[in-house]
């Protein structure tokens, strides 16, 4: 039936000659995580020209009345595979429904074949449990590369100090390890680690002193910023940023070639390091993420079930990048949840178990390696001993080298005169997140003795006054506050590896110290008030300043990522504190509705829209009244539609329409007259065909016919050698009737991961909407730049 189409609720139609037929009887749908459906095109495909012969014909050539028989078989050379064909383009977005056809039929194969021989068997094996094997591989390198720079960097963190006489790969905490002379008070003190100002000018106190080992500080930190910032530009642009939109986008189904690559790699492991240690406003834990999946995309090339599939690779990233998390923050569950939640656009189940492996090998590598010395994987673990309380673009931008050591000396200059902006920005969060206690010596334990009225360390007794110590390190923690706040903004911007993690999270418990103890002394003090006199008595350790710095901590980050679920899981993996669980939950979801009231977007959205990256928001949500018409190409005003004819084009005129045009594909119909539909050919897959055929293929010149039916059109005797394209044509593209509602359309590239989508109106082919043109279309709704979108 030559106009036969398949109508189903959602208006949008398959036509019949483009058959929704598959090869097994376990045809999948959507199952509501963006599982594509597997359509098969049937090999009977009846192409509108009253060609009904069996695939397995012989090459027919007319010539008058007369029929000369070939005894070539219809599977010629060019219905072989033709290298090249099917891969993609650098910022074009994959196909995710071919993808997946290729998967199946790839699958069929081998299961077909399996029971020929044990040679077969084994392949299979090895086929089935590549998965497993890959993943290990990644959680195993990740695991590796997070301890070793977890490492490295705090030792050239301490560099910026001064250096260990015994040995100089020792930071000042290993220096001190071994040393018989430090005491409990000043256990930062040994004689075996020297400042700078005492090795160069044989003093350790004074003004000389202080001035040497600020300038110091200052030149490490210049040096460290300098370098990461060369390297990145010189050998990997994209080592630069976090990577987590980046990642986000590729696993949406985008091609940024090298973006996940060796060099990457490298230079990213490096340049994180330096970055790190130069003392900037960044943190480390978003670009693991990012070096995971570099590690996840290495180990994919040694298995074919995922270097020759783009969408299967990207379950093994989607692993990765749980992976990431879990040596990022110690955080196995939360990086399994971070991937579901955050980064993923297609999450099978099986994608879980795998993320699920991955983050546990790279866990467990991580805490073989003890990188901070305290078996535990991350560095501010905690434990508080009482329960919660239920109340009722710049213009240095064009200069990257010059930002980086601009903003570097900055932030040197200004942090080392306050110890709490000195200090790693990890050290400064474990401090913040600690519970006074009888041997802790922090500035912010420092409080009064109730008996004498004395400065002394904390003691066991509750409700505590707070001493000089307190107060000046409420002071220096305002203006830290102030100081990471207005740092982080400009940092997170720069052309070297930064995170936000960790920033966020100690802009976030900086504020939520300084609340507690105002809370605390409060309490203390006016212990009487209402609101503290039911659940606060006299003689009750009510208070404790180090919880409210980690709600504040996941507060602040959740309001900047707009994560939840995952978010919290991290948090009580990173600090212990399970007890804690349903403030951290309120604080979450709290600060998540005061952000979503700002702009419903998180910094991740927002720096993938600044890029312009072509990304479909599974969150957000398409309430538009528009309809396919007024979004598909080519509008009244456009030039009209350029498409293929199945059976009258010759080679140089498809070279013609492919070099004057730079659209990704085509759609081929039977003819200008009819408009109705064929299939669609990809124009990368026409180019690499046309030279595949003229370099292997004998007799295709200009004036060949190219046809894209079962068999050749009927030629004169003396026409040369036809090409034929059938093997590299979609024979079941997507289409949508004319009068399809949108959110009915971008609901559909949402859940199949489209890249295109055919208009037709009674079978006729009117316009075509691409992955961009949605996307333009919902910046134009929402009074944005269209022209933001960058890609293809």
């Amino acid at each position: 039936m030559e106009s036969e189409q398949l109508f189903n609720r959602s208006g949008y139609y398959r036509n019949g000659y483009n058959s929704i037929t598959s090869a097994s009887s376990d045809e999948e749908l959507l199952d509501g995580t963006g599982v594509v459906m597997d359509f098969h095109t049937s090999e009977d495909d009846n192409l509108l020209d009253g060609d009904t012969t069996s695939p397995g014909s012989n090459y027919v050539m007319s010539n008058g009345g007369g029929v000369l028989s070939s005894t070539t078989h219809l599977l010629d050379f060019l219905e072989e595979p033709i290298p090249g064909v099917g891969t993609y383009d650098d910022f074009h977005t994959i196909d995710w429904v071919r993808e997946k056809c290729k998967d199946r039929e790839r699958h069929r194969k081998i299961n077909a074949k399996k029971k020929e021989s044990a040679w077969e068997f084994t392949k299979s094996l090895y086929d089935a449990w590549s998965g497993w094997l890959v993943v290990t591989l990644t959680g195993l390198a990740s695991g590796a590369l997070a301890g070793l720079i977890d490492i490295s960097a705090d030792w050239l963190n301490d560099i910026k100090e001064g250096v260990c006489l015994n040995a100089m790969w020792f930071n000042h905490e290993q220096c001190c390890w071994g040393s018989n002379e430090t005491t409990f008070a000043e256990r930062d003190k040994c004689p075996q680690w020297k400042s700078w100002a005492g090795l160069i000018l044989g003093q350790e106190e004074g003004p000389g002193s202080y001035i040497m080992n600020y300038f110091m500080y200052i030149y490490w930190a210049l040096s460290f910023a300098l370098l990461a910032v060369l390297l990145v530009k010189v050998f990997a642009p994209y080592a630069c940023g976090s990577g987590i939109p980046e990642i986000k986008t590729i696993l949406s189904g985008f091609i940024i070639r090298g973006y996940l690559g060796k060099w990457t790699l490298l230079i990213k492991t490096v340049t994180l390091v330096l970055a790190v240690a130069s003392g900037l406003s960044l943190g480390k834990e978003g670009p693991l993420v990012h070096v995971a999946c570099c590690c996840g995309n290495i180990f994919s090339y040694l298995f074919p079930k995922y270097s020759k599939n783009e969408a299967k690779k990207r379950e093994v990233l989607s692993a990765a990048s749980a992976a990431g998390v879990s040596v990022a923050f110690g955080a196995p569950i939360g990086g399994v949840l971070f991937s579901l939640e955050e980064v993923s656009y297609y999450f099978p189940l099986k994608t879980l178990w795998r993320s699920f492996f991955a983050a546990l090998v790279a866990a467990f590598v991580l805490r073989s390696i003890n990188p901070f010395g305290n078996s535990r994987l991350v560095l501010f673990y905690v434990e508080y001993h009482t329960p919660w309380y239920l109340r009722k673009s710049t213009r240095f931008g064009k200069y990257p080298v010059l930002e980086v050591i601009f903003v570097a000396a900055i932030t040197a200059v200004v942090a080392f005169p306050n110890p709490y902006t000195r200090q790693n920005t990890s050290e400064l969060i474990k401090e913040l997140f600690t519970d006074c206690g009888p041997l802790e010596s922090s500035q912010l334990c420092q409080y009064r003795s109730q008996m004498n009225g004395s400065k002394a360390f904390v003691d066991a007794s509750p409700n505590k006054p707070a001493g000089p110590g307190v107060y000046t390190a409420m002071w220096q923690l305002c203006l830290a506050l102030v100081f990471k706040i207005i740092m982080t903004i400009f940092t997170f911007g720069l052309k070297v590896p930064a995170g936000l993690f960790i920033p966020s999270m100690a802009i976030g418990a900086i504020a939520g110290r300084i609340v507690g103890i105002a809370v605390e002394q409060l309490a203390y003090y006016h212990h009487d008030w209402l609101v503290f006199r039911e659940w606060c008595e006299v003689g009750t350790d009510c208070i404790t300043p180090g919880l409210y710095a980690m709600v504040g901590a996941a507060a602040c980050l959740g309001g900047v990522t707009r994560m939840t679920v995952s978010l919290v899981v991290i948090v009580f993996e990173l600090t212990g504190g399970l007890e804690y669980i349903v403030p951290l939950m309120a604080a979450v979801m709290t600060s998540k509705w005061v952000g979503d009231a700002f702009g419903r977007e998180g910094i991740y959205e927002s720096h993938i829209r600044l890029n312009g990256y072509p990304f479909l928001d599974a969150k957000s949500e398409f309430t538009h009244t528009t309809l396919a018409r007024e979004v598909m190409r080519p509008q009244r005003s456009d030039p009209p539609l350029a498409v293929l004819t199945q059976d009258d084009l010759t080679v140089e005129e498809l070279q013609v329409i492919i070099n004057e045009t730079s659209y990704n594909g085509f759609p081929v119909i039977v003819s200008k007259e009819s408009q109705r539909l064929v299939g669609f050919a990809l124009r990368r897959d026409i180019t690499i065909a046309i030279e595949n055929a003229r370099r292997k293929q004998e007799g295709i010149l200009l004036t060949s016919r190219v046809y894209f039916t079962q068999h050749a059109p009927t030629l004169p005797a003396d026409s040369p050698r036809p090409l034929k394209l059938r093997s590299i044509l979609d024979m079941s593209p997507f289409t949508v009737t004319d009068h399809t509602p949108m959110e009915i359309v971008v609901d559909i590239f949402r859940k199949l991961g489209l890249r295109q989508c055919l208009v037709t109106h009674n079978g006729r082919l009117l316009g075509i909407i691409t992955k961009k043109d949605i996307l333009r279309h919902m910046a134009q709704l929402t009074n944005q730049d269209p022209d933001n979108i960058m890609f293809n």
